[in-house]
């Protein structure tokens, strides 16, 4: 099972917005990331190692595998853990594979770390199903995506809603699902995990949290939507002179009266049989 078109695409500003997500949301979304020590751990979907770096460092006294489907992404990663001064490259193999289809025999894995993976998956069940087969009886699974339904702000502004809507749509027409955060207890259950729990973390911006301005509303989710721009005016979904002003819109929450909201989603299930 081979993964849908990665709708952000491979751009080095994609790169970059990558790892200003990471860098930004580490708290929020990682200060319980933690594995026993010793742990053999897949980090399934790795990218550009935006993450690797953060749940490597995390946890030094585990092992990684880190894969991906593309080669270019792996080769970033590689080189991006290299650069890093806090993280420990020979704890960390990268290779190329499909989530759907892994090199591994069953029962491998301690654990296994899935972070903004699932929502390009046009099957995520089937994904899920495969790496339930890695991983060792007893073992874990942690599971983050988010959820651009999620999305509010103010001053409200709804070419901004419209523009975002376009995103979600060219996700779908991909085979994905960008409010996909809302369905991981039922995804990881019709996967066959046990005592699945799921752990919502909201990301609050406004003028008093300055990092999380210019970190998340500006250079992680006003810049993934930015991104989409040419696909979907030549898609046919919205008129360019609409998707600026909704940029615009976006934009305009980063001032000292604005207030932007997102949901991730963080889910944890356990192999049972």
């Amino acid at each position: 099972m081979s993964q849908s078109v990665y709708v952000h695409g491979y751009s080095e500003r994609e790169a970059i917005r990558l790892s200003d997500q990471a860098n930004t949301l580490t708290q929020i979304l990682h200060h319980d990331t933690r594995f026993p020590p010793g742990n053999l751990v897949l980090e399934a979907g790795c990218g550009t190692g935006a993450q690797t770096v953060i749940i490597t460092t995390q946890n030094p006294d585990c092992r990684f595998h880190s894969i991906d489907i593309s080669k270019i992404s792996l080769e970033a990663a590689e080189e991006r853990l290299r650069n890093e001064p806090c993280s420990k490259i020979d704890q960390v193999t990268f290779e190329q594979a499909d989530i759907g289809d892994l090199p591994y025999d069953d029962e491998t894995f301690d654990h296994i770390f899935v972070c903004f993976v699932l929502e390009h998956l046009p099957n995520p069940v089937k994904a899920l199903i495969e790496l339930k087969r890695v991983l060792k009886r007893n073992g874990t699974i942690m599971v983050i995506e988010g959820d651009h339904g999620s999305v509010y702000f103010y001053p409200p502004n709804q070419a901004s809603i419209d523009a975002v809507q376009t995103q979600i749509e060219l996700q779908h027409r991909t085979g994905g699902d960008a409010c996909i955060g809302r369905r991981l207890y039922p995804l990881l259950a019709e996967a066959g995990f046990s005592d699945v729990s799921v752990s919502p973390r909201m990301v609050y911006v406004d003028a008093s949290k300055p990092e999380l301005v210019d970190g998340f509303t500006r250079k992680t989710f006003t810049a993934m939507i930015e991104g989409v721009q040419k696909d979907a005016v030549a898609a046919g979904l919205i008129s360019r002179e609409r998707f600026e002003h909704g940029i615009q819109g976006l934009y305009r929450t980063c001032e000292p009266d604005g207030v932007f909201c997102y949901t991730f989603f963080k889910a944890s299930g356990v192999k049972s049989r």
